[in-house]
């Protein structure tokens, strides 16, 4: 594709020519090699051809570039406004520092030009001189474009679908393979595993012919010859190829335990780079999946089956998993490693039930209200699934770490799934594993179909973090899984709803709060990211800021189906909480002014409405704004709300009155009685692990803020100005036991002083035992340590450093900033233990700052 893009600066293509023809259904047989660090095998797709689809017009174009540097024009449309199952764009990005050019055969051709076809490399789609246009006319043959990344094509053909037994009874005329595949992805949602079985036995019929085929950075284009259109093309195809160990879409690295796995690490590239596939929104599939690996190891992924390992030849075994509701690619996840699944020590009656749950039959699934999603086995419809408040799930974690899951994350589990049930309703998904992923992870959580990747991080401390993140990603279920936007760039959609239901969730998860307390919980963490969106927003370039950034043209792709991704390589981005925090706020806002009950009991009929659907900002709006009594929305319009939250950089107007009315709550006074009550306090945002070099300047103009700034303190202060020497009759200062998000605000109004003394310090991490609490505090604690170089704690540090890497490229360069040597070599120490294991952008990030 001759689209040039500056990896460090640019937009995200997506390339797949979706208008013309879609992927319905993946079959994936694969082999994971931990030695060569390569996953090796096929992937046989069913499409279904894109003039079943409504098409729109535009006089667009962009080019398709051949190694000739012919051009293959494809012309630009209007959105594709198919209803179907939602995405979710990760929070966790990963940056680039080169481009890798697809090979074929067993080597690599990385940085070759080549033609690929099969056996036929004289005749491939790069010696061709004709248009190839996609849109279906003239005599150009069909060119079939999917995303592909770091990934060696060796093979691609066409199945022969009519040799699979059994297959007969979908056609009177077998020999017309493509109608075998409509009649097979026809089938009525009540006959999904039939329809499992047949896509299986398929994907296991031999080939009938080679197709050619190229590759370029970022596509896999594919052809056959005489194939004019994409009707008559092949809608079943078998591709066989490997992955790369650079390859950006899954991380091989060891665990906590020092044992090899890999995983999918949530790259803003997505899964191109482990399978050739489709990425824009619209092209939702369902998938099936077989993998091979050592028997030692647990194979995870998004399926909707608890999977089982099936014993192979001596060593080895498989596992299988399936998923029958459409899903975006970007969304399928993979984790493989020597994880052992957690357990309570004693099961109880509720455990046992749970635990007897199953897949539900076709049986099951009893029509009990309307859906205007594309037609699959919906929870929504099951009458049995919309009574369900806990779904089944489990835990895996490193050896290591079984104690702490079973401790923190296991409790938490039943609580805060019933709560967003009492919220939301029904679970869009049946059941959840829970995976604590290797210390190089670069979030503290992700969630995927059926399955959620935790941070360590998350079982430190109290249970507040542990918690309010599970609810974070529970919340995704619903919101980014299945309703997400039908535009990458309104992730305000996923991450602005998850953050706003966290708090929500988590109110009700814990029991024994009392409606009064919750509100002060949710009223503290609202001043603590107000004060984060506050930095965001003088830190960041406007036009990144900016909700709905493509405003009336938000949703459009070019006639093939591909489009870009507004920032979505921009090395910033991965700095940014805009989308969370604003997104936060506005629906805060939106719950406020039409009052919590009216606003959750409209939001579970948006879920009932939207769900297994794609959307845009205006559907929601529309329907809340149709939804509620005029007398309800004083000056509420969608335009008034594009204008001031969506469509314009910086704090939205509305949030700035509401903050400046607004009195400091009842938690927020406690901790200013333990400091002051004073000046504001600025908190300064736990930056996202990964960073490249213009993000610095978020850091060190926070920092630089901070400084100038001095609170006036009380008990803390009077400690910290006490002589070394005092009186016996000096009356001691007698501190309250605070919450983990009181200690953050108590640690962020001791940064803005000038000098805290060594004793001091020493005393205030005895009082709060600052060491063992959560991430989110020692983070803040970390932070005093370096600006005030206490170095009887340089050693909890190094264990953040090592430990909690989702959050520690900020310490790296504040140890470096602070021209100390003792925390110069402290930083490039810690660095050169954990270099080979960390994450790749966030390596590159702290060897800029550090070298």
């Amino acid at each position: 594709m001759d689209i040039k893009l500056d990896p460090s600066r640019d937009d995200l293509p997506l390339m797949a020519n979706t208008s013309h023809i879609l992927v319905k259904h993946y079959v994936l047989d694969l082999d994971v090699d931990f030695e060569s660090q390569i996953i090796e095998g096929t992937i046989v797709l069913f499409f279904e051809s894109g003039n079943r689809f409504k098409k729109w017009s535009s006089s667009t174009e962009v080019a398709c570039r051949s190694e000739s540097n012919e051009a293959c024009r494809f012309r630009m449309p209007e959105p594709c406004q198919i209803p179907v199952t939602s995405t979710k764009t990760f929070s966790s990005k990963i940056g680039y520092d080169d481009f890798v050019i697809c090979g074929k055969g067993g080597k690599d051709t990385s940085g070759k030009d080549g033609n690929h076809g099969n056996q036929e490399q004289a005749s491939g789609i790069s010696s061709s001189k004709h248009c190839c246009d996609a849109g279906n006319h003239g005599s150009e043959e069909f060119l079939l474009v999917l995303d592909c990344c770091d990934l060696s094509v060796l093979k691609v053909e066409e199945v022969d679908v009519a040799a699979a037994p059994g297959i007969e009874k979908f056609t009177r005329s077998p020999e017309l393979r493509n109608q075998i595949v409509h009649d097979l992805v026809a089938l009525p949602a009540d006959r999904w595993r039939e329809q499992l079985d047949c896509y299986a036995r398929c994907s296991q019929a031999p080939g009938c012919g080679e197709l050619l085929f190229d590759t370029d950075p970022w596509s896999l284009q594919i052809r056959k010859t005489g194939a004019q259109t994409a009707t008559d093309f092949p809608h079943a195809i078998r591709i066989r190829y490997r992955t790369k160990p650079q390859g950006r879409s899954v991380t091989w690295t060891s665990d906590q335990s020092g044992r090899p796995c890999v995983y999918t690490v949530g790259s803003p590239i997505n899964n191109r780079a482990l399978f050739p596939c489709q990425e824009p929104p619209v092209a939702m599939s369902t998938w099936q999946a077989t993998v091979r690996a050592a028997a030692s190891f647990v194979v995870l992924m998004s399926g909707e089956n608890s999977a089982k390992p099936t014993q192979l030849r001596e060593g080895y075994s498989s596992w299988y998993y399936y998923v029958t509701m459409p899903m975006p690619a970007s969304t399928f996840t993979i984790a493989v490693g020597s994880w052992t699944e957690v357990k309570p020590e004693i099961c109880s009656p509720n455990d046992l039930a749970i635990e007897r749950s199953s897949s539900p039959s076709e049986a099951d699934f009893r029509y009990v209200g309307f859906c205007g999603h594309m037609e699959y086995p919906c929870r929504f419809q099951n009458a049995s699934a919309t009574t369900q408040k806990i779904i089944p799930h489990r835990v895996f974690a490193p050896v290591c770490l079984k104690s702490a899951c079973q401790e923190t994350l296991l409790p938490l589990i039943p609580p805060c799934l019933s709560a967003a049930y009492s919220v939301l309703g029904t679970h869009p998904f049946s059941r959840l594993d829970i995976l604590i992923v290797p210390a190089n992870f670069s979030s503290l959580g992700m969630a995927s179909p059926h399955i959620v990747f935790l941070s360590q991080s998350t079982l430190t401390g109290m249970s507040q973090l542990c918690g309010t993140r599970l609810c974070h990603e529970i919340a995704h279920a619903w919101f980014g899984l299945a309703i997400g936007a039908r535009d990458w760039t309104e992730e305000w959609l996923s991450e602005g709803f998850a953050t706003h239901l966290e708090d929500v969730f988590w109110a009700k998860a814990q029991q024994q709060l009392a409606p009064h307390e919750a509100q002060e919980q949710q009223e503290l963490r609202a001043c603590l990211r107000w004060h984060r969106l506050q930095d965001e927003v003088q830190n960041s370039p406007e036009e990144m800021q900016v909700l709905r950034p493509n405003k009336e043209k938000t949703g459009h792709v070019s006639d093939s189906g591909s489009s870009v991704i507004r920032h979505g390589l921009n090395p910033e981005k991965v700095f940014m909480q805009v989308h969370y925090l604003k997104g936060y706020f506005l629906l805060r806002f939106l719950a406020k002014s039409l009052g919590e009950d009216t606003y959750f009991s409209f939001l579970r009929k948006f879920v009932h409405t939207f769900h297994g659907q794609l959307i845009l900002s205006q559907d929601f709006l529309q329907m809340l704004l149709e939804n509620i009594p005029e007398e309800k929305r004083p000056e509420l319009s969608v335009g008034n709300i594009f204008r001031d939250w969506l469509e314009s950089s910086g704090i939205p107007q509305p949030l700035q009155r509401e903050r400046q009315a607004r009195a400091e709550c009842g938690l927020a006074q406690q901790v200013s009685a333990e400091v002051s009550a004073g000046d504001a306090v600025h908190a300064l945002p736990s930056l996202p692990p990964r960073a490249v070099g213009p993000a610095l300047h978020l850091w060190r103009g926070a920092r630089d803020r901070r400084r100038r700034r001095a609170t006036t303190v009380a008990k803390w202060v009077r400690v910290n100005r006490r002589p070394r020497k005092r009186k016996r009759k000096d009356r001691e200062e007698v501190f309250e036991k605070l919450l983990p998000d009181q200690l953050v605000l108590l640690l962020e109004h001791l940064l803005e002083q000038k000098t805290v003394t060594p004793r001091t310090l020493q005393s205030l991490e005895r009082t709060y035992r600052l060491s063992e609490q959560d991430a989110e505090v020692r983070h803040r604690w970390c932070e005093l340590i370096v600006k005030h170089k206490y170095t009887k704690a340089y050693r909890d540090v190094e264990r953040f450093l090592q430990e909690d890497q989702a959050m520690g490229i900020y310490l790296y360069g504040e140890l470096m900033l602070s021209e100390d040597p003792r925390q110069q070599h402290l930083a490039r120490r810690c660095f050169e233990l954990s270099k080979e294991q960390m994450d790749r952008s966030s390596a590159e990030v702290v060897a800029e700052m550090l070298f």
